[in-house]
C-alpha cells in the first residue's frame, strides 16, 4: 500500500489566515513536501492573489507541506528550485522570468518536478513554447463575472474527486486560444448553455492535468475572485492538484477521448445491466454504485466486446484494505456469477490476498508488477482508475495511469477475443464503489 502522508479535503474548512506574501509557511519535518507559490505579474495584477498566498500557506499547515511564497524571479535557479516539490504559478501575468531562469525552470520539471497553474497562470509566457505546453493552452479572453456550472468530467482525480458531478459557482470565466483536451487530461469544463460568453463551441475545459516531459502539471481555470479563497470546494479543488502535482496522490493524466459511458451514474445507463447471483448494487445520488450483500455480479449485457480499452473508478470503504471485488472480462452471457470466474478473468481489487490474488492481479493467474502497483495505489477511502485494455487474448491492466500488469491468455476453454465485462459484489461484508463505467471500442493503432 501506499504510505505516504496523506490528507482530505475536509481540512479546507479551516479560516484562513492572512499574512504576508514575501513570508515562509512554519516549517514542518525535514522530509515534508515543500511548495513554491509564485506571483509576480508583469501584466493584470488580480487582487486577490494575497488571498490566494495566504490559502495555500494554510492548505500547506493543515495537510502536511511547507510553502514558501514569493514574487522575485531571481528563485528560479536550478539548486532553489531542487528544494521544492511543485511550484505554484498564482494568477501570474505576462512575461515573469528571463531566459535562464526558463531554462532552469524547463530543467526542474524534465527532472520530476511539479507545476500547478491557477486561472491567470494561462495569461503567461505567450513567447516561450515550453510554458504554453505545460500550462496546456493560453487565455484568450472573458465575460463578465456570473455564475456557471462547472461538469466534473473525471471525478477520480484528487483534484475533483470532491466535487459533484455538476459545481455552481461565481468566477471569471475564461476561453482559451486552443482546447487542450488531444493533449491533456480534461478534469472538468463548462456548460456553455449555464452562462453568456463562451466561445469554445460547447467543449469547453476548464481545469486539466498532464504528464509533461518528466513532470506533472495541473491546471485550473477557477481562481479570480477573492471570494473563491475561502470557498472549502473550490480550495479542495486547489489541494488536490498539489497532492498530484508534488507526487502525493497518483492519478490518471493521460488524454482521454472515443470513450462511451456504460454506466454514468444515471438510473437509465443501468438499463443494459444484469445481476447475477444474489446480494446487488445501490446507486446513490452522486452517481456511485455500493456492493451489498454476495456473491454476485453486475454484468453489462447490452452487448459483448472483443478488442477494447474499459475504464472505471473504484474505491473501497474499509480501511484495512479487505473488501473484496473485482472486475470481469471476457465472459458469455449467465445468470450463475461463477460462469465468470469459470470462463472469464478477473482482475482484483482486495489488496491484502497473496500477489496473484490482490490489487491489479488477473485473479489466480498473474501478479500484478508489486512494485509500480504499491506507488501508483491510492488508499481505501479514496478513488482509483482502472484501464483494462483487451487485444486479441492479450489483457493490460493500468492503475492510476501506470502500467501494472501485462497477460496473455493460452487457456483453450477460455478466450478474451469476445465477451462481456461486469463488476463483482463479493460479499455481506465487503463494500466497495464504482463509478463512471466507459469503454472505448475498437481499438486501433496508437490506443
Amino acid at each position: 500500500m501506499n504510505t505516504t502522508g496523506r490528507w482530505t479535503t475536509a481540512v479546507v474548512g479551516a479560516a484562513l489566515l492572512l499574512g504576508c506574501v514575501s513570508e515562509p509557511a512554519a516549517s514542518h519535518s525535514a522530509d515534508a513536501e515543500r511548495v513554491l507559490v509564485f506571483s509576480k505579474t508583469a501584466g493584470f495584477r488580480h487582487d486577490s492573489i494575497p488571498d490566494g498566498v495566504a490559502a495555500v500557506k494554510q492548505l500547506g499547515e493543515t495537510g502536511g507541506f511547507t510553502v514558501d511564497a514569493t514574487e522575485d524571479a531571481n528563485a528560479f535557479t536550478p539548486k532553489n528550485l531542487r528544494r521544492y516539490d511543485a511550484v505554484v504559478f498564482l494568477s501570474t501575468t505576462g512575461d515573469v522570468l528571463d531566459p535562464a531562469q526558463q531554462r532552469a525552470f524547463e530543467g526542474y520539471i524534465r527532472q520530476g518536478g511539479g507545476y500547478v497553474g491557477i486561472h491567470a497562470a494561462a495569461d503567461t509566457e505567450y513567447d516561450w513554447a515550453f510554458y504554453g505546453g505545460l500550462v496546456g493552452a493560453y487565455f484568450q479572453s472573458h465575460p463578465a463575472i456570473q455564475p456557471a456550472t462547472v461538469v466534473a468530467e473525471d471525478r477520480a482525480h484528487p483534484s475533483t474527486s470532491g466535487l459533484p458531478p455538476t459545481w455552481n459557482r461565481t468566477d471569471e470565466w475564461y476561453n482559451y486560444r486552443s482546447n487542450p483536451r488531444d493533449r491533456a487530461h480534461v478534469l472538468a469544463s463548462l456548460d456553455e448553455s449555464s452562462y453568456t460568453g463562451g466561445t469554445m463551441n460547447g467543449d469547453h475545459p476548464i481545469a486539466w492535468c498532464q504528464d509533461y516531459q518528466g513532470g506533472r502539471a495541473f491546471y485550473t481555470g477557477l481562481g479570480h475572485t477573492k471570494e473563491s479563497y475561502a470557498d472549502p470546494a473550490f480550495l479542495g479543488h486547489v489541494l488536490g492538484g498539489i497532492r498530484y502535482a508534488i507526487g502525493d496522490a497518483p492519478a490518471d493524466c493521460r488524454p482521454e477521448n472515443g470513450y462511451r459511458p456504460l454506466f454514468d451514474g444515471t438510473a437509465a445507463s443501468l438499463d443494459g445491466w444484469k445481476q447475477a447471483g444474489p446480494g446487488s448494487f445501490t446507486r446513490s445520488d452522486d452517481g456511485t454504485l455500493t456492493s451489498s450483500g454476495g456473491m454476485g455480479m453486475l454484468w453489462y449485457a447490452g452487448q459483448s466486446f472483443g478488442s477494447y480499452s474499459l475504464k472505471l473508478d473504484w474505491k473501497m470503504a474499509g480501511a484495512s484494505g479487505d473488501d473484496n471485488s473485482g472486475v470481469f472480462v471476457g465472459f458469455p452471457p449467465s445468470d450463475d456469477p461463477w460462469s465468470a470466474v469459470d470462463n472469464g478473468y478477473e482482475i482484483q481489487i482486495d489488496a491484502t490476498d497473496v500477489p496473484e490474488k490482490t490489487t491489479g492481479s488477473v485473479y489466480g493467474f498473474r501478479s500484478a508488477d508489486l512494485k509500480k502497483r504499491d506507488r501508483a495505489l491510492n488508499p481505501p477511502g479514496e478513488w482509483n482508475t482502472y484501464e483494462i485494455r483487451v487485444e486479441g487474448e492479450r489483457l493490460r491492466v493500468w492503475l492510476n495511469g501506470v502500467k501494472i500488469n501485462d497477460f496473455t491468455n493460452t487457456d483453450p476453454a477460455r478466450s478474451l477475443r469476445d465477451g462481456h465485462v461486469g463488476i463483482q459484489n463479493h460479499g455481506a461484508d465487503d463494500q466497495v464503489s464504482f463509478r463512471d463505467i466507459r469503454i472505448k471500442e475498437p481499438l486501433g493503432k496508437g490506443d
